[in-house]
């Protein structure tokens, strides 16, 4: 494991890294330097370090990556998954108890439970209460009895819901959720029983669906592997030896599963594991180091609050460019928003400009307008009766058709001709027969047959056989070549080209169908007999998905990236962007139901012949257990780790009017 040295000083050094040491500070503090230089000096050693994240990995991914490897050595290999393919066999192992058939019988559980007249927002709330029992390690079983013991204290021995503070404490709106009758109450706790009930039914099923399919996501994966270790303990010390050590940064967010199975294979004093935490809630068995002391300069600091969005991202881009001008590379320059889900405004800003932009965090490659236009010719291959898809084709800037050139082409044929055989079209939908049978198959008729082109102008016409040839031509190379070939080649010969070559918009329009193509074909390489309509089928559900990441950008480009993605990096220059009630915080929405080990299940809302909105439960939670507090606490606290990440100077933008910062604190104006 470790290459051999003869002096008592150096065996003293070995020693040392054969414990387990924490390293904690606040931001700024030199934490991940003293971490990285740990590491390097363990490998001087001879020290095995695979688990690391010196590489960019996250903590939890080095962790769960090494579930992963415990469960494949143990001869139960699993088919890794991410957070979306996950959520969708979670509402496939849901589908039966959401059609109320024999298990809600047999469970005696009245359909009428909260959340349920809502399926969509039920399952979203559902699946993240699972994810959130999976970090815990508490299994179905230990979740449904804390749930019925929950229920049973609270119900039994209601708090005094007519108490001044907690009254003065809730919004006038949710004040007749207190005043409720004991009828009432018990009518809630009858159906909080029977929510519990069917979510530990839908859990288990879901556990089950996902040990047939042999597969499971990091966070499953984790808990497995905790169960193993726990069952088999001479595996431990065999995978200890395996991976030497292990040096994590940013390991405060680390599960309480990760860490149990840190323990597991590191013993309950984590030999041989250093941990980088900006909290103090991590082990007590440690050996600590408390970083207090910042080597690094303060930046220079400065705010703007523009009257708009669009103003804000102008300034933003104009800043960068002043940057740019001077001689900063591209690279050391970051604009952090607390989320990159929806950047474009910024984007399109910092692309106005010519500046590239790479952009990192919780960013939907499948949710790009690129991707779209992209992935709508794919769609026209496949089913040119998709016409929501064929309409972005025709419109777009490739074939560019007018509005009067697609109502053309949405219409009947001026003189239409009878066909002796005529391909199969698909049925329309049921609520349009009756009106115009046609009217759902019409278009790509049209754009197929060429019934309607006499119709249309030179120019138009021109484009749409244009149009017609080339997917005729792809349809038939579908057959021969690769998927990547036929992408390639349709991308290619079809998709209208952004800016000038060598732009930044060209790069960034050029970086977008290098992800979305990269992860296409993982969906193929995941599934090798996926079919053209199942790779788009899962783009789609993809685009719709809030579960998508992209990876930390690399390369050349300034990084336009979430706060989340910023974590353990610094920059010469930051911009904090969009810090206002909202954007940065996030506004806290509380799901349609929460858990607590000591209260049980909280729903948010009343179902059946209730008499008002909110449950008296949840009301009294928000009062005692703060969770609004607790969540802007929190994003106050990445709010600072992201100015932290600024070495020279730092930008700190908001627009429109400051609010009192009472829902939402104003982090902008609380700098000033």
């Amino acid at each position: 494991m470790i290459a051999s040295h003869d002096s008592a000083q150096q065996r003293a050094v070995e020693a040392s890294f054969e414990r387990g040491l924490l390293i904690a500070g606040s931001a700024a503090t030199g934490k991940t330097t003293a971490l990285r230089a740990r590491e390097e000096r363990a490998r001087t050693l001879g020290f095995a370090t695979p688990l690391t994240t010196s590489d960019g990995a996250s903590a939890s991914r080095v962790v769960q990556a090494l579930a992963y490897d415990a469960l494949r050595d143990a001869g139960t290999p699993l088919r890794e998954i991410d957070d979306v393919d996950a959520e969708t066999l979670f509402e496939e192992a849901a589908a039966p108890l959401l059609a109320m058939e024999s298990e809600l019988v047999e469970l005696q559980i009245d359909p009428e439970v909260p959340g349920l007249r809502s399926p969509e927002r039920f399952l979203e709330a559902a699946f993240r209460l699972q994810r959130n029992l999976c970090d815990g390690l508490v299994s179905p079983d230990e979740f449904l009895d804390a749930s019925l013991r929950g229920a049973t204290t609270f119900y039994a021995n209601p708090p005094n819901l007519a108490h001044p503070d907690l009254v003065s404490a809730t919004k006038s709106e949710h004040r007749d959720s207190l005043a409720i009758s004991p009828e009432e109450l018990q009518r809630q706790y009858r159906r909080e029983v029977d929510l519990a009930k069917l979510l530990a039914q839908l859990f288990r099923a879901y556990a089950r669906l996902l040990h047939e399919r042999e597969c499971a996501p990091g966070r499953d994966a984790v808990a497995r592997a905790v169960e193993l270790l726990a069952r088999d303990t001479a595996r431990a010390p065999a995978l200890r030896e395996r991976y030497g050590l292990a040096f994590l940064d940013d390991a405060q967010r680390l599960t309480q599963g990760e860490l149990a199975l840190l323990r597991r294979v590191f013993g309950e004093e984590l030999h041989g594991v250093t941990l980088v935490v900006d909290a103090k809630a991590m082990p007590e068995n440690l050996a600590r180091v408390e970083l207090s002391q910042t080597f690094r300069p303060r930046p220079r600091v400065e705010v703007q609050r523009p009257a708009t969005q669009r103003e804000e991202a102008r300034a933003i881009a104009a800043h960068v460019a002043q940057l740019l001008r001077a001689g900063v590379a591209p690279r050391e320059i970051a604009v952090i928003l607390r989320s990159v889900a929806t950047p474009q405004i910024y984007e399109e800003a910092l692309l106005d400009r010519d500046v590239p932009v790479q952009i990192g965090g919780d960013y939907n490659v499948f949710a790009d307008r690129r991707a779209h236009d992209a992935l709508a010719l794919l769609w026209n291959v496949h089913d040119p009766y998709r016409h929501d898809w064929l309409l972005r084709t025709l419109e777009g800037n490739a074939f560019a058709l007018s509005d009067a050139s697609l109502a053309v082409l949405c219409g009947e044929p001026a003189e239409k001709q009878t066909v002796l055989f005529e391909e199969a079209a698909p049925t329309p939908p049921s609520n349009a027969q009756h009106r115009d049978p046609d009217r759902a198959v019409r278009l790509a008729r049209n754009v197929l047959g060429g019934e309607c082109d006499v119709a249309l102008s030179t120019i138009a016409r021109e484009r749409v056989q244009r149009f017609r040839a080339m997917r005729e031509a792809w349809a038939s190379a579908q057959e021969r070549g690769t998927f990547d070939e036929l992408a390639r080649t349709i991308w290619q010969q079809a998709l209208a080209r952004e800016g000038a070559p060598g732009s930044a918009r060209a790069q960034a329009q050029q970086r977008v169908l290098e992800e979305l193509l990269a992860r296409l074909q993982a969906y193929r390489e995941a599934h090798p007999q996926a079919s053209l309509a199942e790779i788009l089928e899962d783009a789609e559900r993809r685009a719709e998905s809030e579960l998508e990441r992209c990876e930390a950008p690399a390369g050349e480009g300034v990084r336009l990236v979430s706060a989340e993605c910023a974590r353990g990096t610094t920059f010469e220059h930051v911009v904090v962007a969009n810090a206002r009630p909202g954007g940065f915080p996030r506004w806290y929405a509380p799901n349609a139901f929460l858990f607590s080990p000591k209260l049980g299940m909280i729903p948010k809302d009343n179902v059946g012949d209730a008499t008002t909105a909110r449950t008296a439960k949840f009301t009294f939670y928000l009062y005692r257990g703060k969770p609004r507090e607790k969540y802007n606490a929190a994003e106050r606290a990445l709010f600072n780790d992201a100015l932290a990440r600024a070495k020279a100077s730092l930008l700190v933008t908001a627009w429109g009017r400051a609010t009192r910062g009472i829902t939402a604190p104003e982090f902008l104006e609380e700098l000033r």
